[in-house]
């Protein structure tokens, strides 16, 4: 089967790669057909620091997905994240210039180019213009202004950039991997694809992706994106806390949290034990209560959620979070990680699984997922957009249409 049968969404994290490769069957509908993972040491907090060993990650999720999946991957949605990223708001105006001021396709690309029309400095790129809202002649709230009347055009705009070296640097590691690259997408707006419902995107809700290196954050309202930012802690600092708080090896420390961990204290059962093996030849690993573990994992837990919160308020969408909070990424997994955020927000937290594929559903219906099947929603999405589907007979995507508004 061609190549173009099939989408495929690599998550370039921290601690892991993870590819996952969907078919779009002949209801339209996106069924997962492979899954590959492999250990990452090449990146920190999100940022390629070794091409050699990024690339040797990327390659081996990639086989591992195409081994199971029986198909080569072509090309594939790439997510990003990282300090790096820097996003804002802003907004574009222009006059109508269709006949009968009637808003023509160009018009929308002119206001939209317009928005991006600002100072960006010059070791940075934009990735992302994501439409908010238009306005004609001071109607707001409107999605898609295409052949409405009107003098005046405008439109809020959610601009993301990133720095230039790390983004060709994600590049370089995915060009010599062999992969093509079909899109560079924000891991916040993949994620969001996956595991929000389209109620909490309309009425209102944060999402708190905490991966190894960053903890990233989005606002979501009236449908769109308003906020996105990065903050450089992760579960890669719980892991740290339980090295030293236990006094264990780090890889040892990383298995505990994910075997053990939990945050509120209540959750350890203050009569449960765990064995810790000790740092150093020779000396014996030491039996310790789960209650010292939550102990250790719960204070930067608390951290994160008041840094997060802090932000929020600075930014004044504190208001926009009506459908409350969605925890992610894989240190989502912490019992107990919800009631702990409940508490700091004062708002309801749920946890976000990945949802909306078929196929190997089992095995990617965990947060630490979120991203790599978001983005091949997102891709998906892309297509039914762009007017692509799936012709039954050559089971390839295949246009009927020609026009998509780039955002």
């Amino acid at each position: 089967m061609s190549k173009s049968s099939y989408i495929v969404g690599i998550d370039v994290g921290t601690k892991k790669v993870v590819a996952v490769i969907g078919e779009v069957n002949e209801e339209n509908k996106i069924e997962i057909i492979g899954i590959g993972a492999a250990e990452s040491r090449g990146l920190r907090k999100g940022v390629v620091v070794n091409l050699e060993e990024t690339t040797t990650a990327l390659k081996k999720a990639e086989e591992e997905a195409e081994l199971m999946a029986g198909v080569e991957i072509g090309s594939a949605y790439i997510g990003i994240s990282g300090a790096h990223i820097k996003s804002f708001n802003s907004r574009g105006v222009v006059a109508v210039s269709g006949k009968n001021r009637e808003i023509s396709r160009e018009d929308i690309k002119r206001v939209i180019d317009q928005s991006k029309a600002l100072s960006i400095p010059p070791d940075r790129v934009i990735i992302h213009i994501i439409p908010q809202e238009f306005v004609v002649d001071e109607q707001d709230g409107i999605k898609d202004p295409l052949g409405m009347s009107g003098i005046k055009l405008e439109v809020n705009v959610h601009i993301v950039t990133s720095a230039i070296t790390s983004l060709q640097n994600l590049k370089a590691c995915i060009e010599r991997a062999g992969i093509g690259i079909e899109e560079i997408v924000l891991n916040q707006i993949a994620t969001s694809a996956s595991v929000l419902t389209h109620d909490e995107r309309e009425l209102g809700v944060g999402m708190i992706d905490i991966g190894a290196g960053t903890t990233e954050v989005a606002i979501f309202e009236r449908g769109s994106l308003w906020y996105s930012t990065t903050i450089p802690i992760g579960g890669d600092n719980f892991t740290n806390d339980i090295a030293v708080g236990l006094r264990t090896p780090i890889p040892e420390a990383e298995k505990i949290k994910k075997k053990y961990g939990c945050v509120a204290g209540p959750i350890a059962d203050e009569q449960e034990t765990i064995e810790v093996p000790s740092v150093g030849k020779g000396r014996k690993p030491r039996v310790l209560s789960r209650q010292i573990l939550a102990d250790i994992i719960q204070p930067r837990a608390e951290e994160i959620f008041r840094l997060v919160d802090g932000d929020i308020k600075r930014m004044g969408y504190e208001k926009s979070l009506n459908s409350g909070i969605v925890l992610t990424g894989g240190t989502a997994l912490l019992d107990g990680l919800e009631q702990v955020a409940e508490e700091i927000f004062d708002l309801p937290v749920r946890r976000g699984d990945p949802s909306g594929v078929g196929g190997l559903v089992d095995r990617v219906s965990t947060p630490d997922f979120a991203t790599a099947v978001g983005l091949i929603l997102y891709g998906y999405n892309k297509g039914l957009e762009k007017g692509f589907s799936k012709d039954r007979k050559k089971g390839i995507w295949t246009k009927f249409t020609d026009w998509f508004k780039e955002g």
